[in-house]
């Protein structure tokens, strides 16, 4: 997402800070003792930030495909005015290509004015398909200086670096996750050294970050790590289409199914785990796709989120969950970047959803006239993959649960060269973060603005209080039409619950 502001360029905004000469604890907040040493961040008159902070060793060697490791203290003051690096991933969706496997590391964002009192504390994991993305693309200077919080922002290891398994190898297909239970204890330990209260957390994420929050809830290894949760088009029982009509794919694969698949890859010839350690980044790349879902059966997450989500074995917290209005008009786009005749939409249809529920689909989801029926097969795979296992997600949760539906259909681009969509893009996937972190260079209108003044607010609420603010079960969020929605209603979760 090139539009997103890093914390490297917000840094450079404010002052630049090269090297503190004497480990000293400074009165403005610019240095801050972790328990593994001091570090030096940036400060203005409105908020302090720290970047590049190590969490877990570097999972380099025999800590590659490890579950982390503690990281050694260091003598004098660390530089912390960098962002974090981007973990090894290839190009995608406007997204910079990295080498780097030394990746975990997180960064911190609070208010500039001292506190007596401990602010709460919101640990934000990026999303990206588990393949891609990184912390430093959210600059949470909103977050954190309107709702008087502290942010932290975390990576962690993605796809074949991430999500490998290999048979004997302890935590396969599950090492990603592994690091953001890591970061989450790091905060437990350094939140009060940042003016954060440990024992109120909320952990937040959108897409593979929102679906990181629902592993995180059913791990019995994050208990106490965090007090409420927000999940952001990530639903526990999130699906996209398979390669066979009517295949549904799930996020979740069990240890074993992972583990047989890193058995079968013969990458450079390698027949074993030694070998496989001992490649460049580079080599391990080409099949950095293949590894995109965490496993189940592993220390980090012992049981599929959805089975513990549906037999009521989540931790129980305050959550909030909540989607966008139109999340698969991006992915229609990639699947499918030219139009389709009205005239296809019967095959298309049955393509993707088999023979006989795809008839149905084209009864239901009648054409609007527009000559491309791709808007209409993307309110299909919407309704199905994302709204209606995120109403199912809320059912399940009961009482402590709050929802909300973006539902800005004029929200810029941010992805960099996609195609023309029919009737355009909506509230597409991820159309939401631009209005909950700062994106310099992205145009939003006075309506926009105000709407994500009311985004920032409630998601800042909840943080503090377990309420975001609204009485309804799931609040529309739209410029200047912020109200009740009828979700199951509007995304036929009838329909879509008889399947």
């Amino acid at each position: 997402m090139k539009r997103m502001v890093t914390v490297a360029s917000a840094a450079a905004m404010a002052l630049a800070l090269v090297q503190v000469p004497v480990a000293r604890a400074d009165g403005d907040g610019r240095v801050v003792r972790t328990d593994k040493g001091l570090v030096a961040g940036t400060v203005t008159s409105t908020y302090r930030m720290f970047g590049s902070i190590p969490f877990a060793a570097a999972p380099l060697g025999e800590n590659r495909w490890r579950d982390p490791q503690p990281v050694a203290g260091w003598e004098g003051v660390r530089d912390a005015t960098k962002p974090a690096p981007v973990c090894a991933q290839t190009p995608q969706l406007g997204e910079q290509a990295s080498d780097v496997e030394d990746c975990l590391y997180l960064n911190v964002t609070t208010p500039a004015r001292k506190t007596v009192k401990p602010r709460p504390v919101m640990v934000w994991i990026h999303g990206g398909g588990f393949t891609n993305g990184n912390a430093s693309q959210y600059d949470a200077r909103w977050l954190a200086t309107k709702n008087d919080v502290v942010v932290v922002s975390v990576n962690y290891r993605l796809g074949v670096f991430g999500f490998f398994g290999y048979p004997g190898v302890e935590g396969s297909g599950a090492f990603g996750l592994a690091d953001q239970q890591a970061a989450l204890r790091w905060v437990q330990r350094n939140a009060r050294a940042f003016g954060g209260d440990p024992r109120n957390v909320t952990i937040f994420g959108e897409s593979a970050g929102g679906v990181s929050v629902c592993a995180q809830l059913a791990s019995p290894r994050s208990a106490g790590l965090f007090h409420k949760a927000i999940i952001q088009s990530g639903p526990c029982g999130l699906t996209s289409p398979g390669q066979r009509p009517g295949e549904l794919v799930s996020f979740w694969k069990p240890r074993a199914e992972v583990e047989k698949q890193g058995a079968e890859l013969r990458l450079e010839g390698c027949r074993d785990i030694a070998c496989l350690r001992g490649l460049e980044v580079a080599k391990l790349l080409k099949v950095h796709a293949a590894f995109a879902s965490p496993a189940y059966d592993t220390r980090a997450l012992p049981i599929s989120p959805l089975v513990a989500q549906n037999t009521g074995r989540l931790h129980r917290v305050p959550v909030m969950v909540g989607s966008t209005h139109d999340e698969m008009t991006l992915y229609l786009a990639l699947f499918e970047p030219e139009p389709v005749a009205d005239s296809a939409f019967p095959a298309r249809a049955a393509a993707m959803f088999g023979a006989e529920l795809g008839a149905q689909v084209v009864a239901r989801y009648p054409l609007n006239g527009n000559g491309d029926a791709r808007d209409e097969l993307a309110a299909a795979l919407t309704d199905r993959s994302f709204a209606c296992p995120t109403h199912e997600t809320r059912q399940r949760l009961g009482r402590r649960v709050a929802g909300y539906e973006f539902a800005d259909r004029g929200i810029p681009l941010i992805y960099p060269d996609l195609p023309p969509f029919p009737g355009g893009y909506g509230a597409y996937h991820a159309s939401e973060l631009p209005l909950l972190f700062e994106f310099a260079d992205l145009p939003l209108t006075a309506g926009q603005r105000e709407l994500s003044e009311y985004m920032v607010a409630a998601w800042g609420r909840f943080a503090r209080t377990g309420q975001p603010g609204w009485r309804a079960q799931v609040q529309s969020l739209a410029a200047g039409a912020v109200g009740p929605a009828d979700f199951a209603r509007d995304h036929q979760c009838d329909f879509w619950g008889q399947q």
